[in-house]
């Protein structure tokens, strides 16, 4: 008995898993829907803005698509108690977790800044992101845009790269292939390819504080951190550029 209800357990958890990971799927591609003929007309009706209607249209879809699917989400994990139990040993303190967290924003920047270099220099990648231009140009426009990559964002990506996916590899294989992999599928899914490394090094960061503290928060406080740092500096790139031109040389 002890062992089927271990089995019955670990299936459950899978299902689980398996249904985040669907409801991920269809919150990405939810904006397909805009391509049937007469449906992007109809929504952007509702836009009020003179200019600009699409990025307005694209930063409200994308923060009520990413809020639904991390409402279900939670519904789901609320059904499975044992959702996050996937690490022998004691999980660390809210306090320890926390400090890691804090940590891992340093060694988040630490590495994206190393991975840049290694592409400039190394590979003759151009520096800069399209992925962040775009996502800055949004919210320039629609600022509501924000509430998507520095909350929404972070928490559905650690759920799904880091305890979906890393969380069901670490259960066969060792870390670095548990992470390089989610590592990966997470690069790869911010579509910015020439990037590919910076994004990487990322995700192994973000696998190794999942790792270290055994609690998913430690990885969501430092992709917050992160993109909210990154989006602040960007809207503010002209004050800092005056900022910085006004320093004594």
């Amino acid at each position: 008995m002890h062992v089927t209800s271990i089995r019955s357990t670990k299936f459950k958890t899978q299902k689980t898993a398996l249904y985040l990971l669907l409801v991920y799927i269809v919150a990405q591609l939810s904006s397909l829907v805009l391509f049937i003929p007469g449906t992007k007309d109809f929504f952007l009706s509702f836009v009020s803005a003179s200019e600009h209607k699409s990025f307005v249209l694209a930063a409200w879809w994308n923060t009520i698509a990413f809020l639904i699917a991390l409402v279900i989400m939670m519904f789901l994990i609320r059904r499975d108690k044992n959702f996050f139990t996937i690490f022998k040993g004691q999980r660390a303190s809210v306090g320890f977790t926390i400090g890691w967290g804090v940590i891992g924003v340093f060694l988040a920047f630490l590495g994206q800044i190393v991975a840049s270099l290694i592409e400039v220099y190394l590979l003759g990648i151009e520096a800069g992101s399209d992925n962040t231009a775009l996502i800055m140009d949004i919210t320039r426009i629609a600022p509501v845009m924000i509430i998507t990559s520095v909350l929404l964002a972070p928490i559905l990506e650690e759920l799904i790269f880091r305890r979906v996916i890393f969380g069901s590899l670490i259960q066969t294989q060792n870390f670095w292939i548990a992470a390089l992999i989610s590592a990966l599928v997470f690069a790869v899914i911010h579509r910015d390819l020439p990037h590919l490394l910076v994004y990487t090094v990322m995700g192994l960061i973000f696998s190794f504080l999942y790792y270290k503290t055994k609690r998913l928060l430690a990885p969501i406080i430092a992709h917050m951190a992160m993109n909210g740092l990154v989006t602040l500096a960007q809207l503010n790139i002209d004050k800092i550029q005056q900022m910085t031109d006004s320093l004594p040389k």
